[in-house]
């Protein structure tokens, strides 16, 4: 069964840092390319690519977050992590970590992905 699992999520003020965590597993991780994404509060309450990484460690962002936030994987511990640094009010959202068996250049879409975590909370204090 596939699973992930994030955590790291919390309340914290502006300026602030975050550090979120994605275990994988039931996926040879080795070989999976990996996304961060967020759901703002709202209405429509879409869900945006923030965040990849590729099988070889190839990293790409979205420009909302692009200096901010560092997505990095650990093959040996089957995690996925996005740092986030200088935090914004409009970065509160649930963050989800997601799992792709293949996947093209630049931030993923939602559509490539095909196992998802829970989603952990965020929110930034202004």
């Amino acid at each position: 069964q596939v699973q992930l699992t994030e955590s790291g999520g919390d309340s914290v003020q502006v300026g602030g840092s975050l550090k979120l965590s994605c275990v994988v597993s039931g996926l040879p991780f080795g070989d999976t390319c990996l996304g961060w994404f967020r759901q703002f509060p709202g209405v429509e309450r879409e869900l945006g690519a923030i965040a990849g990484i590729s099988d070889i460690g190839t990293t790409s962002y979205a420009d909302s977050v692009k200096g901010r936030f560092t997505i990095s994987r650990d093959n040996a511990e089957s995690t996925v992590y996005l740092q986030m640094s200088s935090l914004k009010p409009e970065d509160t959202a649930v963050y989800f970590c997601a799992a792709a068996t293949l996947c093209g250049g630049g931030v993923p879409s939602p559509a490539e992905m095909v196992a998802w975590g829970q989603g952990t909370q965020v929110t930034v204090s202004s």
